[in-house]
């Protein structure tokens, strides 16, 4: 028998609806599934009855790293929910010089937790049975010094000069950070420091992407370039 926490005990009571008997999946959010029985449910909980073990779906074959400048309102939320459903491993939220948020209001408003609730929510609608590592809130220095043994590519806009990389004429890497800057975009100083750093920039296109739609067409790029199959 396994208990289940509250809140994802309230999900299968009082959104599905289901009661004691009723055949569900579970997941341990580091790639394992069961089919199971819930067997018992209260406001405080649930259990379930763990069954076979079933197969997952299958993660991307490249390792993806997005790391994200924190968007204002709730835009982040659906850059977790994308990323989670485009097979990210890992996620890097940060705070860049035109960032209109701080990390110390970020993390006062609990924003990592909130994240992993919905990246687990995303998780369960697409039927992937691994969750990301959603790291801390940092400053955009920290993840310019992370991730070294990875491709790192900094998506700039269509304005931006000089030399740019297109994933179609980079070989598959075992591992890519992909890395999104805010609303108003990178500052020159900031553009100079990734590639003082080594990362290489990367435009997507003749067109200005919106600041919650870029991370999922930059991962679609690549995952079309770096084929699963």
């Amino acid at each position: 028998m396994l208990d289940v926490p509250a809140d994802e005990a309230g999900h299968l009571v009082r959104v599905l609806r289901l009661g004691p008997g009723a055949a569900v999946r579970v997941f341990d959010g580091r790639g394992r599934e069961w089919d199971a029985t819930l067997r018992a449910t209260s406001k405080q909980g649930a259990v379930v009855e763990l069954g076979v073990p079933r197969a997952s779906a299958p993660e991307p074959r490249v390792h993806y790293t997005l790391a994200v400048a924190v968007l204002k309102g709730d835009a982040t939320d659906d850059v977790v929910r994308d990323a989670v459903m485009m097979g990210v491993q890992a996620i890097r939220p940060f705070v860049s010089v035109r960032a209109e948020v701080r990390a110390a209001a970020l993390e006062r408003a609990h924003r990592r937790e909130r994240w992993e609730r919905v990246a687990t929510a995303s998780a369960k609608q697409c039927g992937r049975a691994v969750l990301p590592v959603i790291h801390e809130v940092a400053d955009l220095s920290a993840v310019l010094a992370s991730d070294g043994d990875a491709l790192r590519l900094l998506l700039v806009e269509p304005g931006v000069g000089g030399t740019t990389a297109q994933p179609r004429d980079l070989a598959e890497p075992r591992a890519v950070s992909l890395a999104i800057g805010p609303e108003g975009g990178w500052t020159a100083d900031e553009a100079a420091s990734a590639v003082g750093a080594g990362w290489q920039p990367l435009r997507l296109g003749g067109r200005v992407l919106r600041a919650e739609a870029a991370p999922l067409v930059a991962l679609a790029a690549c995952q079309a370039v770096w084929s699963e199959t």
